[in-house]
């Protein structure tokens, strides 16, 4: 009987190797909250009071997503991009988007605008876009794909070459264009005075549509932008929801097809984020089945 046990017991460890994957997603925590300090010599920003987000599924009906407290008054992270010191100030409202537990390395940062914290919107963003569940004010949306550099690969990562940046308006697609990093773009299509401006500074790519690294899983391609917009001088407000890999309830609809003149870039695969959650839920009930077999015993 004891042999059986520690057999039972090898076995499930065994079995969580195999289908553990080789890197995991890296957990992604999105809080809200105000800008308490902000310190460039040690490239950190601190909220105070912040919330967390999460959405629950109902078995019938859409996620219920909202902002919950937490156990801690104050997170601190690394900034993504040193610009986030020119942008953000103490005091303002914020969406913050960290890895690896909320706080420690926010990846991507979104200055909030409205009169009510339930009517806010973003009106600037420095990091990785596709993080942040609140929408872009005046009802505009910006679409990025990056495009690996197929020699300067790591796992399941590369370095960007470029990024396919597109700009929605009212849900649609109005400017695209391929950016370099450093390179920017700016759309002013719509006679209300407002506009659009998307730097592209650095960014990952996955490195599955590379030769050979096909069904390779692993951490996700994170990027930075920086996205500006100029609120129009008067506009109503839809429910139009900066595009995420990580947050289906709160992506877009698909692109509408863009005059020829407005397009730039060419497509591409989209390297969305991706992990082996069926593998580990598969090794999980395996080593379930073997704790009953051994307490039949």
């Amino acid at each position: 009987m004891k042999q059986t046990g520690v057999f039972a017991i090898i076995t499930a460890f065994v079995l969580c190797l195999i289908f553990l994957p080789a890197g995991a997603v890296m957990q992604e925590v999105t809080v809200k909250g105000m800008v308490a300090t902000t310190n460039p010599a040690k490239n950190t920003l601190t909220l105070d009071h912040p919330l967390q987000y999460g959405c629950s599924y109902p078995a019938a009906g859409q996620p219920v997503c909202s902002y919950t407290p937490v156990n801690q008054t104050a997170l601190t992270g690394t900034v993504p991009d040193a610009a986030a010191f020119t942008i953000f100030k103490i005091g303002d409202p914020v969406v913050a988007t960290s890895t690896g537990g909320p706080g420690e390395t926010w990846i991507t940062l979104a200055k909030l605008y409205g009169p009510r914290p339930n009517e806010e919107l973003v009106t600037d963003i420095v990091g990785d876009i596709g993080t942040i569940p609140t929408p872009l004010i005046g009802n505009y949306a910006v679409d990025a794909t990056t495009v690996p550099d197929c020699s300067a690969c790591s796992g399941t990562t590369c370095t960007a070459l470029s990024a396919i940046v597109m700009v929605k308006s009212e849900g649609n697609g109005v400017l695209g264009r391929t950016l370099m990093p450093g390179e920017s773009l700016t759309y002013q299509g719509r006679n209300d005075g407002s506009g659009v401006t998307v730097t592209f500074v650095k960014g990952q790519a996955l490195s599955t549509t590379c030769p050979g690294k096909a069904g390779m899983t692993g951490l996700q391609a994170i990027s930075v932008y920086r996205v500006n917009v100029v609120p129009p001088v008067s506009s109503a407000q839809t429910n139009i929801r900066t595009a995420t890999t990580t947050r289906p309830d709160e992506a877009l609809t698909p692109l509408q097809p863009l005059p020829t003149t407005s397009w730039t870039g060419s497509a591409v695969p989209s390297t969305t984020k991706a992990g082996m959650v069926p593998l580990a839920v598969i090794g999980a009930i395996g080593l379930a089945v073997l704790v009953l077999a051994v307490k039949r015993k």
